[in-house]
């Protein structure tokens, strides 16, 4: 019996290079990307944004955007099976939902390592998605 279960691991991103750390651990420990889940959560659109007001931008191209960018670094050829979603939303209610729906053993996820008053402000997805998650958060701070 392993001590984490690796049968879907969820790995949200936000396109930073620390999140990309995590998925490339994450990879790396796994070492079968069909069980890989990877999350990226979009904010809401602000109704004043230009490309709104003039039909240029909306929540599908949005999506289909992130897709395309992810899958550029992330090749289906190289990383076959690997699961990528984007969701529109508060950060650490739709990871916490997304693996609910995808019933995930294990979220591996990335602390910026924010303190203080930039903490409070901010708030911390990742303490967020520790506190109300269904299964274990593996959390690898940057160094």
């Amino acid at each position: 019996m392993s001590l984490l279960n690796i049968e879907r691991v969820l790995v949200p991103i936000d396109f930073s290079e620390a999140s990309f750390n995590v998925l490339e651990q994450a990879l790396e420990f796994v070492k079968d990307p069909a069980r890989l889940h990877v999350l990226h959560v979009l904010p809401h659109l602000n109704p004043g944004d230009p490309g709104i007001m003039w039909n240029q931008v909306n929540d599908q191209t949005r999506k289909q955007h992130v897709e395309e960018a992810f899958r550029q670094r992330y090749p289906d050829s190289q990383y076959p099976g690997i699961h990528f979603s984007s969701a529109i939303g508060s950060p650490s209610s739709e990871i916490i939902d997304y693996a609910k729906a995808h019933n995930i053993t294990l979220i591996a996820i990335s602390s910026h390592g924010y303190t203080g008053l930039s903490r409070f402000l901010l708030g911390s997805v990742t303490e967020k998605v520790i506190r109300y998650a269904h299964c274990p958060v593996l959390v690898l701070r940057q160094a």
